[in-house]
């Protein structure tokens, strides 16, 4: 008996059962980005996508997780070589289509899952056009924001959020095939304008994140573990799933 629904493992006839129960579509958002000498480039869309399984089964039979969006926004790091970027204009155009033909099928309620702090910007703009224009309801989260405190309390690095002590944690929780142990890196920092321009200062601009890290990551990844990863996961977890069952 299924105890979860997900899109890509279900026949239309399962597809159509599930529909008598399901509220909201579950969309997970990663990127194909460089994520320094020991995460692999497709770290964000697994994290998305391992996050909304674990998310979808707290609320079944109300939630069905649809196919990943593997790609984000991500122009920030391409002078590293394997990124993938997509225009903003482009994800609003995919996300667009995918609500557009889960709408045809009775759903209207949509969460766009998101593990990429690139794709933030271009989401607030996304669900203000699309819930205007497809007359719906959207919403969108970051994975495992609402485990700030968590993040604080247990992470050394004042300056994370890349390749990280978090995000090595996480994925050591959630997927570690997306580690390479045995060549974690502490973030190589440069001096450069770019300390000017972060959340919280008073001027906010785009910068190369080269020109922030040259190895690609912040934090030390040499202090995660599977320990700290479990914590902040399921912290995120339990407070995404009272988030949703709120809203439905």
């Amino acid at each position: 008996m299924a105890t979860s629904y997900c899109l890509t493992q279900m026949t239309w006839p399962e597809v159509e059962q599930a529909l008598t129960t399901v509220k909201i579509a579950i969309i997970p958002l990663g990127a194909h980005e460089q994520h320094g000498p020991h995460m692999i480039e497709s770290c964000d869309a697994v994290l998305a996508e391992e996050m909304g399984k674990r998310l979808t089964e707290r609320l079944y039979p109300e939630a069905i997780l649809t196919p990943t969006i593997n790609m984000g926004i991500s122009p920030h790091h391409m002078h590293f070589p394997g990124t993938i970027s997509l225009e903003p204009t482009t994800l609003i155009a995919i996300l667009r289509d995918m609500i557009k033909s889960l709408q045809h099928h009775g759903i209207q309620r949509f969460l766009i899952l998101n593990a990429h702090g690139g794709n933030q910007a271009t989401l607030g703009v996304a669900v203000e056009m699309l819930t205007r224009e497809l007359d719906t309801q959207i919403y969108y989260a970051k994975t495992t924001a609402s485990a700030k405190d968590v993040m604080d309390r247990r992470l050394e690095s004042k300056l994370y959020g890349h390749s990280c002590d978090r995000e090595v944690s996480e994925a050591m929780y959630l997927a570690p095939q997306l580690v390479r142990p045995d060549k974690l890196e502490k973030g190589d920092l440069t001096e450069g304008k770019w300390k000017k321009l972060r959340p919280g200062q008073v001027l906010q601009g785009f910068y190369y994140y080269e020109e922030m890290t040259r190895n690609g990551c912040l934090g030390d990844a040499t202090k995660a573990t599977r320990e700290i990863g479990e914590e902040i996961v399921e912290t995120a977890l339990e407070r995404l799933t009272k988030a949703v069952q709120d809203m439905l």
